[in-house]
């Protein structure tokens, strides 16, 4: 294995206990398996921060001892802080090295595409992570798919890609991985000249029906003298 992390066992359980143990620079977890109680546990936060920025992420196994006993084991689900993005929780899930275990791993697109290079198309890339099935020692670090060949409306699906040696995909065969598109003409939007705006000392003056038959009569009046 590649990483191994010492780890001890929780006896104080809660909210406060678990904020203690953060100012400490550790993170609380709690260990799950097949034939086992989930088992509380206290693991260094650089530990488990290192393993998560590793190329498998939390597709790695690492071995994980206390208690005079050693498991090997995956990360099943951290939890981060939405306010401070600080590590605040790992569940770990024991690995037996002997049966298939189902993982989602990243997919990483190589090559430039013949319709994007040449045609003015643009890649779209639609499945960014695959779900597959296999021994814990087979799991790879990612899924490659080259798309060089792709031209405009031309698109890959799980179903053309070859799997690994010991890996199977669970995922529908026509998933589709990537494809290359037209890009849609935009519409010209005609553009809308501002209202022209009339400052205070600008407003036309506003004569109101009154005034308008006051100057009517002295208007009248006027032209009989």
């Amino acid at each position: 294995m590649k990483f191994s992390v010492k780890s001890e066992q929780r006896d104080k359980l809660g909210t406060n206990a678990a904020r203690r143990l953060r100012k400490e620079g550790k993170v609380p977890a709690n260990l799950y398996g097949p034939n086992r109680k989930s088992t509380p546990l206290t693991l260094k936060k650089k530990d488990i921060i290192q393993i998560l920025k590793s190329e498998s992420g939390e597709n790695t196994i690492f071995k994980v001892s206390f208690d005079s006993t050693t498991q090997n084991v995956m990360i099943k689900e951290v939890q981060i802080d939405p306010l401070t993005d600080e590590l605040i929780h790992v569940d770990l899930v024991q690995i037996a090295m002997n049966k298939l275990v189902q993982v989602s791993v990243p997919v990483e697109l190589s090559g430039e595409a013949v319709g994007e290079k040449s045609e003015g198309g643009f890649v779209d890339f639609v499945s960014r992570e695959l779900n597959i099935e296999c021994l814990p020692q087979n799991i790879p670090e990612q899924i490659g798919v080259d798309v060089s060949d792709l031209h405009i409306n031309q698109s890959i699906r799980l179903e053309d890609l070859t799997p690994p040696q010991g890996v199977k995909f669970i995922d529908d065969p026509q998933t589709v991985i990537v494809n290359v598109g037209m890009p849609t003409e935009e519409e010209e939007v005609e553009e809308i000249p501002e209202e022209e705006v009339i400052s205070e000392e600008e407003e036309p003056e506003v004569i109101s029906k009154e005034e308008e038959e006051e100057e009517t009569e002295e208007e009248s009046s006027e032209e009989k003298e």
